[in-house]
């Protein structure tokens, strides 16, 4: 079994990949897998194994292994679905703590309602202590523009979840990484970050935003110890 790899995107098929990582080897998993709806975007662009979930199970499966006991998981998932994803995770013994909303000022598709909002699920691994100041579980989300992945999530949302869950130092997990929005949120806390992507070309942006990411902390740095000399 490999070490665990530290500031990188892994490109191949997260099941293998976490597979060959130790286990209890990371503080905090967050991650927007397929909603399992088929989805298409206005321009035609799809996400991988969205009408298939054959990955689901061993997928969670390992992240569970991975996680550290008494660790957190977020995870977006879709509410049409929420049938499978609610048994992966009572499978997995994940247990639901809490649940998010992230509330949008557009709606992202519209049949018998706009849906103005995407959400997420609060996941335990054991006994995790309580945060001594509980975030509100309802949030904003602005709009990315999804250029970078049709479904791309905004980095700010998602620094919040993590400052309020992990240390400086702590390990974040994101197997369904995309455009990498979940490293970019961790690498500016000061956190680890390892992302896992099927497609090479999100693969490739999620690498390039994470080396950026790493660039701007560097600067920020060494312009702290400009000032302070």
């Amino acid at each position: 079994m490999s070490a665990l790899p530290l500031d990188r995107v892994l490109q191949r098929d997260c099941i293998q990949v976490m597979r060959s990582l130790p286990s209890s080897s990371v503080d905090m998993i967050l991650t927007d897998p397929p909603y399992l709806v088929a989805y298409r975007d206005r321009a035609g662009r799809t996400v991988a194994n969205d009408n298939d979930p054959a990955w689901l199970k061993p997928a969670f499966a390992e992240m569970a292994r991975l996680l550290k006991p008494g660790g957190l998981c977020i995870s977006f998932y879709g509410w049409n679905a929420v049938e499978h994803f609610a048994e992966t995770w009572r499978t997995a013994e994940l247990r639901m703590v809490g649940h998010l909303t992230f509330v949008k000022d557009y709606p992202s598709s519209s049949r018998f309602l706009g849906h103005h909002h995407e959400q997420a699920y609060l996941l335990a691994k054991g006994h995790p202590p309580l945060p001594h100041r509980p975030i509100a579980d309802v949030r904003r989300f602005t709009y990315t523009g999804n250029t970078l992945h049709p479904t791309q999530k905004p980095v700010q949302p998602l620094a919040e979840l993590i400052a309020a869950f992990t240390r400086p130092g702590d390990v974040v997990l994101d197997p369904f990484c995309g455009s990498g929005s979940t490293l970019v949120a961790a690498r500016s806390l000061g956190r680890h970050a390892l992302g896992i992507e099927l497609d090479a070309g999100h693969r490739w942006t999620a690498a390039m935003r994470l080396a950026l990411a790493d660039a701007d902390r560097e600067a920020d740095s060494l312009a702290g110890r400009d000032e302070a000399a």
